[in-house]
């Protein structure tokens, strides 16, 4: 269904998106892949701390430019890459370990084998609670493997079969706590992510009160931002490509309606909302915003905390060093002082919980969610598949 509206079609919807994104073989989506940030090849990328100002003219790449405003997340999954591009932080996925087992030369294949050798897994009888937990052990052996690379955070991704079940994404985060407690890699190098229902914004809520750090992912409206905001999420990520995406062939979403009408990218304008949110009422969570698809996106979102990108995007910005009043200006969009000046209704500054979220999230966020949860539990499941098939490993 295409998208009806009485005032003219904006720019950012009726423009060519460019489609193609960095992935495994197998064509995984990037949601779940492997986050590196450069710090060989590309600066150390920090956010800046002040106010809306013009670049310093002494910067000599857009990628100088736009780094002293956000922390650049470069979008990768490619392993090789580790001596060219060194990561300093990462997510470990049931679509990481799918790229691992279909390259058995990566440095983490022994971490996957080492899995299923482990004796309380292969002693479970329930072929499931089996294969089950080799993922687990395996999503740790892997994200252990990254926390001697890294020096930030690893991510590990909860399995989205739990959505809907608080207790048992909070059970699953203590496991995995648990065997990572195991090998030693403290509860302040990790995050857990977790899908953005309410009952995973609820397990964050808990989780958070026992100082576990979650990344709460699939955020496609401002109600769900806000509650992750409320529920003291550490990093809370929305999809500014996949919001446009959805407005550009569908309709009856009203706050992508409203923001169209503003004549404004929804996707942006989401999170320039959930940012304006988060600081003007002291909330902890950082904020990212993930499927950024070229250089006007980042540079709408300047000041964010992080800003997932592209490669291409990011080779772009780096190899140009065009002067900044020549072609863009490089002014901080997002900062805490235009976020104190910013108007919420009444409704919005709800103290949301089940019912208000269900009335509030329109049908993007409805869809977008459901499919973000199918394309994870197809990866889980696909996950499993692989390991029973080379269960048990040999010369293990």
């Amino acid at each position: 269904m295409s998208l009806s509206l009485q005032s003219p079609l904006p720019s950012f919807l009726s423009s060519s998106l460019p489609k193609s994104r960095l992935g495994f073989a197998n064509g995984s989506s990037s949601s779940s892949t492997l986050l590196f940030k450069f710090n060989a090849s590309f600066p150390l990328l920090r956010a800046s701390s002040g106010s809306s100002s013009s670049v310093d003219n002494g910067l000599s790449t857009e990628l100088d430019a736009v780094s002293t405003f956000s922390e650049i997340v470069p979008d990768t999954v490619i392993f090789d890459d580790f001596e060219k591009f060194p990561p300093t932080a990462a997510t470990v996925s049931s679509s990481l370990l799918l790229g691992i087992l279909s390259l058995p030369d990566t440095i983490f294949r022994n971490a996957v084998d080492m899995s299923l050798a482990d004796s309380t897994c292969s002693r479970l009888e329930n072929p499931e609670l089996r294969l089950s937990c080799f993922v687990n052990k395996a999503l740790v052996n892997v994200g252990g493997d990254l926390a001697k690379l890294v020096p930030g955070r690893v991510s590990t991704e909860v399995d989205a079969r739990m959505a809907y079940d608080t207790h048992g994404i909070i059970r699953r985060v203590h496991d995995l706590l648990k065997l990572y407690d195991e090998i030693n890699v403290p509860p302040q190098r990790l995050l857990f992510k977790i899908p953005s229902t309410w009952q995973g914004i609820e397990a964050s809520r808990l989780l958070e009160s026992e100082g576990i750090q979650t990344h709460l992912t699939f955020v496609y409206s401002f109600a769900q931002a806000a509650a992750a905001a409320q529920a003291g999420a550490s990093v809370i990520q929305i999809f500014v490509g996949r919001v446009r995406d959805w407005a550009r062939s569908h309709s009856g979403d009203p706050e992508i309606e409203a923001a169209i009408q503003s004549g404004e990218d929804p996707g942006l304008a989401l999170v320039t909302k959930a940012y304006n949110y988060i600081h003007k009422y002291g909330h902890k969570s950082k904020l990212m915003a993930a499927a950024v698809r070229n250089k006007q996106d980042l540079f709408s979102l300047l000041g964010v905390d992080y800003i997932v990108a592209p490669l291409k995007v990011l080779q772009s910005l780096k190899e140009s060093i065009t002067a900044p009043e020549e072609k863009y200006s490089y002014v901080r969009r997002l900062s805490p002082q235009s976020a104190a000046s910013y108007e919420f209704t009444a409704e919005e500054l709800t103290k949301w919980d089940q019912l208000s979220l269900a009335s509030a999230m329109g049908p993007a966020s409805v869809e977008l969610l459901a499919a973000g949860l199918d394309g994870y539990v197809n990866q889980a499941k696909r996950a499993e598949e692989l390991l029973d098939k080379i269960w048990p490993p040999p010369n293990v």
